[in-house]
């Protein structure tokens, strides 16, 4: 996983993205939308129900901010794309630059709206968790062929030790760990997960473990609230693993990446195929 500030290169994304963009589209589509003022606001499975921008404080910003997202996912379109398509558009809004913004409890706060680096932190954090999103839901369709899942980093300077530490390792597809430490772990997370037949697992010499009793949540700080001086904390779960040289490593999600992204799309494309192949047993 790279650092924050370091940007994905096209190869990156070509590596994330290896999948057809239809299923991760859909993910964007299921969600709706929520208003936040923090991104600490909503973390971990909210985002699987409602698209939110922080500090975008109305639907028709979040809708053109989503609209563009699945316009990005559907071409195919880099980040510098994204971002000549995205800026006119905000700063039409006004949703640009430093500004003073008053809350819903009518308080105002100089803040950071558009720029450059928060749409680069919004097309990467939301189409990576699209794309896992709708990568997943593959996975889940065919685990009575490949029902091991194999976690797989990203390996150059930019890769997060702990993140280094899990690339390889290979655990059963209904494996606890997958409920939480499921990419995106954090922003600009590039590790992916893929699935594998047990033939494959036997013919690269792989190991299948298990997460049990190694796996642990705990509480971390994710700053303090301007305004009411409150520490606000969040859940990470984390595991106990071994590196490549057999020293102990401990992983950690990033707070507000301590889930699996798109747990309530697979329910919802099945219904639909469902609802899909009965409407056409009845036509037929």
């Amino acid at each position: 996983m790279a650092a924050s500030d370091k940007r994905l290169s096209p190869t990156d994304l070509k590596a994330i993205f290896g999948l057809e963009p239809a299923k991760a589209i859909a993910y964007l589509k299921f969600k709706g939308y929520a208003i936040t003022w923090n991104w600490q606001d909503m973390l971990d499975q909210a985002h699987d129900q409602a698209f939110t921008v922080a500090k975008a404080m109305r639907l028709d910003l979040l809708s053109d901010i989503r609209a563009a997202l699945e316009t990005a996912l559907q071409d195919g379109q880099t980040l510098k794309q994204f971002i000549t398509n995205m800026q006119p558009t905000l700063e039409a809004q006004g949703w640009w630059g430093q500004q003073v913004i008053v809350d819903s409890e009518g308080v105002g706060e100089l803040v950071q709206l558009g720029s450059p680096r928060r749409l680069k932190t919004i097309y990467q954090t939301n189409l990576q968790s699209a794309y896992m999103a709708g990568r997943k839901a593959e996975m889940e369709q065919t685990t009575e062929t490949h029902p091991y899942w194999m976690y797989v980093a990203i390996l150059d300077g930019k890769t997060r030790p702990s993140h280094r530490a899990l690339h390889g390792q290979v655990f059963r597809h209904d494996d606890p760990i997958w409920s939480a430490i499921f990419p995106p772990n954090g922003f600009n997370c590039r590790c992916r997960v893929i699935a594998l037949s047990e033939a494959a697992v036997k013919r690269r010499g792989l190991r299948v473990v298990s997460s049990e009793g190694r796996m642990f949540t705990e509480t971390v700080e994710t700053g303090t609230d301007k305004r009411t001086g409150e520490i606000r904390t969040a859940s990470v779960t984390g595991i106990r693993t071994t590196d490549a040289s057999g020293n102990a490593v401990t992983f950690r999600t990033d707070p507000g990446f301590n889930h699996s992204p798109g747990t309530g799309l697979v329910e919802t494309l099945k219904r639909k195929e469902s609802a899909a192949q009965e409407s056409k047993d009845v036509h037929h």
